[in-house]
């Protein structure tokens, strides 16, 4: 690869004083916590974001920690208080109690009562929960709602029981959401894809043979191996209940797309509309939307994704929701690469990852 620049330095890992000084520079706001700066000229440590007049690289120093600044000598600066919480570190403990407040409960609280409950205005709330999720309170709880579902539509005895058991208050409600919350029937996800009809194919292609599953509404799963067998095998893990039967002349159109898709990107599935029949919390949701919108030939790390969801400190729940994309290549979780540049994190194997980069032209 060639020289990183500014911007595809991490904006999540500081770990040299390169990287340090030209997070300094743009005062980046992710950098709060992971250093501080001491000026040698003045004796004082500043926050990364301080407000102060940048001093020449030559007298600026990086510590980890306060305590070591301090050790070594100089002053918390009177300015940005370095020593003492952000507000954004207090904003982000705000947000962490009120998110456990809405896992606890059984039913959706209003804003007021959330916002009261923190010691917050509504608005102050909102902004501020938003700013630091990408979510509104209620997406929140919507999503905590729709991993109780499926945990309840395993367990309950029937689809109602499992309804009000993750605390919806009329079945009408949730059936206006269940499409979005499971991808398929709420019967359906509890029987193992009971009664679903999956028709997939398998095709060779330039990683090895891929295969491509789809109910009546759109693919639902697109996934590499070296095997015929290992893919039918782990087809059969995520539907096991479903009714799977080899392709029709719709599959068949599907494969092909994607198949020109890896062979030739840009001119396959990134120009044709391929439907999707897949699920997620709302956050994986926008993190896949997030990665359709990266062009071939691109990349991003993990920590500019989560940027560009409005979420920034969420690095890792982003790497969590790449290893769950169900549907490789037309979710491109592929172009999202460590904040070092490094190729990792691919769920069918770093060589896949690295190939498909390298005839997108990202390597």
């Amino acid at each position: 690869m060639g020289t990183m620049t500014a911007q595809s330095l991490s904006l999540h890992e500081y770990r040299t004083d390169e990287a340090r000084w030209q997070a300094l520079q743009r005062r980046d706001p992710q950098a709060e916590g992971k250093f501080v700066y001491a000026v040698d000229s003045t004796g004082v440590y500043c926050r990364p974001t301080c407000a102060s007049r940048l001093a020449l690289r030559k007298h600026v120093h990086f510590f980890d920690r306060c305590e070591a600044a301090e050790q070594a000598g100089f002053r918390p600066c009177k300015r940005c208080c370095p020593n003492r919480a952000s507000l954004r570190q207090k904003n982000a403990d705000v947000v962490a109690r009120a998110c456990r407040l809405i896992e606890a409960c059984e039913t959706i609280q209003p804003l007021e009562r959330l916002a009261a409950s923190v010691g917050l205005s509504p608005s102050h709330f909102s902004r501020t929960f938003k700013e630091l999720t990408g979510l509104t309170p209620r997406q929140y709880a919507n999503g905590c709602r729709g991993g109780k579902i499926k945990a309840e539509l395993r367990s309950a005895p029937s689809v109602t029981d499992a309804i009000y058991g993750a605390g919806y208050n009329s079945s009408g409600r949730f059936y206006e959401q269940a499409s979005g919350l499971l991808g398929m029937r709420p019967g359906e996800y509890r029987g193992g894809g009971r009664g679903v009809l999956i028709r997939y194919a398998i095709a060779p292609c330039a990683l090895g043979l891929v295969l491509v599953a789809g109910t009546e509404r759109g693919i639902c799963s697109v996934r590499f191996a070296d095997e015929l067998a290992q893919l039918e095998r782990e087809l059969r893990q995520d539907f096991p209940k479903a009714i799977l039967e080899a392709a029709d002349e719709q599959v068949g159109v599907w494969v092909a797309a994607i198949v020109a898709e890896i062979d030739g990107p840009g001119r396959g599935s990134g120009s044709i509309e391929l439907p999707l029949d897949i699920a997620g919390t709302a956050f994986q949701q926008r993190v896949w939307q997030a990665l359709r919108a990266i062009p071939p030939g691109q990349t991003l790390n993990y920590g500019q994704v989560a940027e560009r969801i409005g979420q920034p400190a969420a690095v890792r729940a982003v790497a969590r929701a790449c290893a769950a994309n169900p549907v490789a290549v037309l979710v491109p979780c592929h172009r999202v690469i460590k904040a070092s540049g490094d190729i990792s994190g691919y769920r069918w194997g770093v060589g896949r990852k690295r190939l498909l980069l390298r005839r997108e032209g990202a390597l």
